[in-house]
């Protein structure tokens, strides 16, 4: 196995849940040594999250973030736990942490503190809030974030509830963003020599994903509203009901209206006046919503996409998770991996957004045992 992007980075993960976890996961898949320290007790939350997943202990959840990774438990509370975190922490290059701020300072681990242990340090803290701040004290979780960020705010349909994101954005994003400041951080440090801090939370990382609607309050001083699956500014461009299910188009010029107009053989449409321009279209988007509808329901969302696609307009299915993880691209673009594993024999995880050249992603070790790695790392690091 050829070694990762990353290779030679060491890191120190004393983080739980999703975030940060998520953070270590990617800078592990691209060759980093990442040291998982966990709580004696049970270890890391998920390990027992979403019940047992067969024939050992751990939770699904555990093996969905923490591949790539060595475990060790650390009491931190003790004099003896701290010792050894300590003389991890010398020989590291980064340190992730997600306790609400506050806690490492009292633990004795913040970054002033281990910073004079090791000057090339790169300490990355992940909360729900950031470290100063009216609400850096908040607990945070990915909903909580969300709704204060404003995605809430801009998820589901006009005529319905607020609704979060489907997928975790403040959790993962805060992950990624995390993971970018720390590789950039690591360039520096080989550069100069210098560590430093890095931090992100999840009320910033949904946020920072809000540029579009951001900017649309600025530019129009309006707020931007609920819109279901439609665009805010060009139009067709959302999911469709079909025949016998769902499909999305994305006809947003107006060079793909008319190809769409061909492609449902409709070319009077493209005469409508209600719908001659982009804005007009956005003006009667409701109207031209039920109006292409009409026409879909007449066949299958298959028969749709192949017709549209061969007729030059962006468009596809909409799929359940069951046919996402089955799909032929995803399998062709390697976005599920089996990973054995001691216990469970083979645990099926995502494969790698990411496709490098030079030095790709790899499946370099299972999610770990509470501990495994205990006597392996203690030895290697602690004379």
């Amino acid at each position: 196995m050829q070694p990762g992007a990353l290779d030679g980075m060491t890191v120190v993960d004393l983080t739980q849940v999703m975030a940060g976890p998520f953070c270590t996961m990617l800078l592990a898949d691209f060759g980093a040594d990442v040291i998982k320290v966990e709580p004696p007790g049970g270890g890391d939350q998920t390990r027992h999250s979403w019940g047992r997943s067969g024939k050992g202990e751990d939770g699904p959840a555990f093996f969905a973030l923490n591949r790539n990774k060595r475990s060790v438990v650390l009491d931190l509370r003790s004099d003896e736990g701290l010792a050894d975190l300590r003389r991890l922490v010398a020989d590291a290059d980064v340190l992730v942490e997600n306790y609400r701020p506050g806690v490492t300072a009292r633990l004795g681990i913040d970054y002033e503190t281990l910073r004079d242990l090791n000057p090339g340090l790169i300490y990355a803290s992940i909360s729900g809030f950031g470290q100063s701040g009216p609400y850096s004290n908040r607990p945070g979780y990915d909903l909580i974030a969300q709704g204060m960020a404003g995605v809430m705010g801009v998820t589901g349909h006009p005529d319905a509830p607020p609704a979060k994101a489907g997928v975790p954005v403040a959790d993962l994003g805060s992950g990624l963003f995390c993971a970018y400041g720390i590789a950039a951080a690591y360039i520096h440090k080989l550069r100069t020599g210098e560590g430093q801090r890095v931090e992100t939370s999840l009320f910033e990382a949904a946020l920072g994903f809000t540029v579009w609607e951001a900017t649309e309050y600025w530019a129009s001083g309006d707020v931007p509203a609920r819109t279901g699956s439609s665009h805010r500014m060009s139009a067709p461009y959302q999911a469709f009901r079909t025949g016998d299910g769902w499909m999305t188009i994305g006809a947003n010029n107006q060079r793909l209206w008319g190809f769409l107009c061909a492609a449902l053989d409709a070319p009077e449409l493209e005469l409508d006046e209600r719908f001659a321009t982009n804005p007009l279209r956005m003006k009667n988007k409701q109207e031209l919503a039920d109006t292409i509808e009409s026409l879909l329901a007449g066949h299958g969302t298959d028969y749709w996409v192949e017709r549209l696609l061969a007729g030059g307009v962006p468009c596809g299915p909409i799929l359940a998770y069951d046919e996402v993880l089955r799909d032929p691209h995803t399998e062709h673009r390697e976005m599920v991996k089996t990973i054995p594993h001691p216990v469970e024999g083979e645990v099926q995880t995502l494969g790698f957004p990411i496709k490098m050249s030079g030095t790709p992603a790899e499946v370099r070790r299972h999610p770990p045992l509470l501990g495994e790695h205990q006597d392996e790392l203690l030895g290697e690091r602690i004379p």
